[in-house]
């Protein structure tokens, strides 16, 4: 089980503790359903002897994958771009079509890739820098589960609220991001990729979800104001409002 960083302060850890008086795990909302990621790939057909387009299109990038999906990285320890894709092969090819096998390589098994461009990551960054906990609630059946997550980049770690107020730092986490910067200057471009830690804890089109609104209260002005008053003036986080600013 991997740690949290210990470094979280009193403020964020009273603000957590009061979360959970202020607002249940399970509250009920109007349901909503997610848009389904399917799985391109079938991994038995890697067995056949015609080989499916989409893995000769990951070979064209050079990505380190045979018969099975490249496997995840230990939370804190996070794989280099260089051990997932031929970085060098990576540098000929156009964003779009980087994007495309990226995004598709990706796909299913505890996996997510996805990108952005260089400006807004950088902007996450600058923000993410004095600001590196909120609280996220994720849409569950007819409710939601509250998730914590810890910003700092280029890493993004979720874990639950409820395991987080059980368990503090020694929590483990349920979806870990990795954002790699290597395409940022040539290409305008900057490849993220997710890791469900536990299937059981967390689908991958919920890790999907739980990513994007995250860095929505990062990226939009308003809602960067609930994320700096969670982390600079806890007393007057109210919980409600991020509900309300999701509709939820």
């Amino acid at each position: 089980m991997q740690r949290l960083s210990a470094r979280v302060s009193r403020s964020i850890i009273f603000s957590v503790e009061t979360l959970l008086s202020r607002a249940s795990s399970t509250s009920v909302i109007p349901k909503q359903s997610f848009g389904t990621l399917s799985v391109q790939t079938n991994l038995q057909k890697l067995q056949q002897q015609a080989i499916p387009s989409d893995f000769l299109r990951w070979g064209s990038l050079g990505f380190y994958r045979t018969s099975r999906f490249a496997t995840g990285f230990t939370p804190l320890q996070p794989k280099p771009l260089d051990s997932i894709i031929d970085v060098e092969r990576c540098k000929d090819r156009s964003s779009e079509d980087l994007i495309s096998i990226w995004d598709d390589y990706h796909l299913g098994r505890g996996h997510i890739g996805t990108s952005m461009k260089a400006k807004l990551y950088y902007l996450l960054e600058q923000r993410a820098a004095p600001c590196r906990y909120f609280v996220i609630p994720l849409r569950r059946g007819s409710g939601y589960t509250t998730m914590f997550a810890q910003v700092q980049m280029p890493h993004i770690i979720f874990t639950g609220l409820e395991d987080y107020k059980a368990r503090g730092t020694q929590a483990a986490p349920y979806f870990t991001v990795s954002y790699y910067t290597d395409f940022a200057e040539s290409k305008d471009l900057v490849l993220l990729r997710g890791d469900v830690v536990f299937t059981s804890k967390l689908s991958d089109e919920e890790a999907k979800c739980l990513l994007e609104t995250t860095q929505s209260f990062y990226l939009n002005d308003v809602r960067y104001k609930l994320v700096e008053r969670f982390n600079r003036e806890t007393h007057e986080f109210e919980f409600k409002d991020v509900l309300q600013a999701l509709s939820m």
